[in-house]
């Protein structure tokens, strides 16, 4: 039988090329299952329990990759890696340890934990290729087509949240308590979606098909009246189209604003409701709402907080107890939520709508710098790769989607912070972002294709063939012998054996 119709497989064994492909991506389900499962209503009411079903598959597939590297018994990440992804850690424990009532913090840290060190820590476990990435993206794509679709009908029969007395403001299956959570899965769509299609060849398949989803979504993006989530959004999206080339941008800018004028000022398309939305952005410092005199308010408590504590802060999940101390009279009592299935209910103000300063406030300078420091690592190594990664278009597409998310998140943490049932997916970003700064390069330019471990864990250290774009026989590992790999690939064989493998040389970063 022709050797193109085998393909490597783990434990040296050679088997058909359907199954092959089968066997490679049959490490993604865990992930994939943890944002199929957010498009689950989750548990309404006042009485519902903070957790869901996304959150549990979050866990096993934390357990999983624990599982796994357990019994590859070999260091998983890069020290680079290590430190980034568990930089966090330091100003968790150290908030949660200082806080006036540590039992109370205890939640807090599990929550923190979840979704900025393990749940990101397993998403790099668990890609390997650049097909994974992409992967994950059209899953994401996916979700934001599926609630947005609810959010439209939601819209267009008046069963959505209450937005000025009217029963019209999109939020998909989160309900009217978490009105951010399908804008936020929407916008995470749309900046793959343009990502995938701006780092496709021209006139693929791929490319028409992102970019129809991204027109697609952004009319339920429109609908979720969230003002952050669009400057975020578009923001995202003219840094990626900025980055494959300043003409493309300019046209694309250009083509837009045109599309735009054509359609709100000649056509009349757009309700007064979303003109007026939009209108009231250039108005929040001169004549600003209900709901952006409230986040100035608690932007101040957070502010007033830190400079009570400053290194350690009042401790995780410290904001509501000392927000009357350090908030002035203009705070409000709550927010007004109501339909979507839902009665009225009057919705108390736990957090200041911006991570960075409830960071500062609860994790105090140590944890902010942790936190940050961080994420700006990731975005820094994430843009040192981009030009390699478009010059030679193996891997445009991950480069835009895993910087584009990471930049929209960065965003829209100045007017949000994590919270309700679609936290789990930023969680995810994270990892996806974390993965493409991270992930150890061969010499050509790619991720996740150097020899170790890396091929069934992730990245890391370690002898014998990589996965991605390796080809070995039977009888592949390090030193000689017949190739009894370990458990997760790449391990060291015993005997005579004469590895055959077509992998460029790698390294750590």
């Amino acid at each position: 039988m022709p050797r193109a119709s085998f393909a490597a497989f783990p434990y040296g064994l050679r088997l058909p090329a359907a199954r092959a492909a089968a066997g490679r991506h049959a490490h993604l389900l865990p992930l994939l299952a943890v944002v199929a499962l957010l498009a689950v209503p989750p548990g309404r009411g006042p009485d519902a329990g903070g957790g869901t079903v996304a959150d549990a598959a979050s866990g096993l597939l934390v357990l999983w990759c624990l599982v796994r590297v357990a019994r590859a018994r070999v260091r998983p990440l890069t020290r680079l890696a290590a430190v980034v992804v568990g930089l966090p850690v330091v100003g968790l424990c150290a908030a949660a340890v200082t806080a006036h009532d540590p039992a109370a913090a205890l939640p807090g840290l599990v929550r923190h934990l979840q979704v900025f060190v393990l749940v990101p820590a397993a998403v790099v476990l668990t890609l390997r290729e650049r097909r994974d990435l992409v992967a994950v993206a059209w899953a994401l794509i996916g979700l934001a087509l599926v609630q947005g679709g609810v959010g439209v009908f939601q819209y267009a029969t008046g069963t959505g949240a209450s937005y000025r007395g009217e029963d019209i403001r999109a939020v998909g299956t989160f309900g009217p308590t978490d009105v951010m959570g399908m804008a936020t899965v929407v916008a995470y769509g749309i900046v793959a979606a343009v990502g995938l299609a701006l780092g496709a060849p021209a006139r693929s398949r791929a490319r028409g098909a992102a970019l129809g989803c991204a027109a697609l979504l952004a009319v339920p993006l429109v609908l979720s009246f969230s003002r952050g989530a669009w400057i975020a959004t578009l923001l995202a999206c003219a840094a990626q189209l900025v980055a494959t080339g300043p003409r493309r941008a300019l046209r694309v800018a250009l083509a837009a604003g045109a599309l735009a004028v054509v359609l709100v000022g000649g056509l009349g398309v757009g309700s007064a409701m979303v003109q007026e939305r939009v209108a009231s952005i250039s108005r929040v410092t001169a004549a600003p709402d209900r709901s952006v005199t409230d986040r100035y308010t608690m932007w101040a408590a957070a502010a007033g907080m830190w400079r009570d504590r400053p290194l350690t802060g009042v401790g995780l999940k410290g904001f509501p107890a000392h927000r009357d101390s350090h908030a002035s009279l203009a705070l409000s009592s709550g927010s007004d939520t109501a339909g979507a299935g839902m009665g009225f209910r009057r919705q108390p103000l736990l957090s200041p709508h911006n991570m960075y300063l409830l960071v500062l406030g609860e994790q105090g300078l140590l944890g902010l710098l942790a936190l940050a420091g961080g994420w700006l690592a990731l975005l820094v190594r994430g843009c040192r790769r981009l030009p390699a990664a478009l010059r030679t278009g193996r891997e445009a597409d991950c480069a835009l989607v895993a910087l584009g998310l990471l930049g929209w998140q960065l965003v829209d943490f100045l007017y949000a912070d994590i919270g309700g049932p679609s936290t789990v997916l930023t969680a995810v970003v994270l990892g996806v972002s974390a993965w493409w700064a991270l992930a150890p390069r061969d010499s050509g330019g790619g991720v996740g294709t150097a020899a170790g471990v890396r091929s069934r864990l992730g990245f890391g250290e370690g002898a014998g063939a990589a996965w991605g774009g390796v080809e070995a026989e039977a009888g592949a590992g390090a030193g000689s012998g017949a190739g009894v790999r370990s458990g997760f690939g790449g391990g060291v064989g015993s005997g005579s054996g004469a590895a055959q493998v077509a992998a460029p040389p790698g390294g750590r970063p």
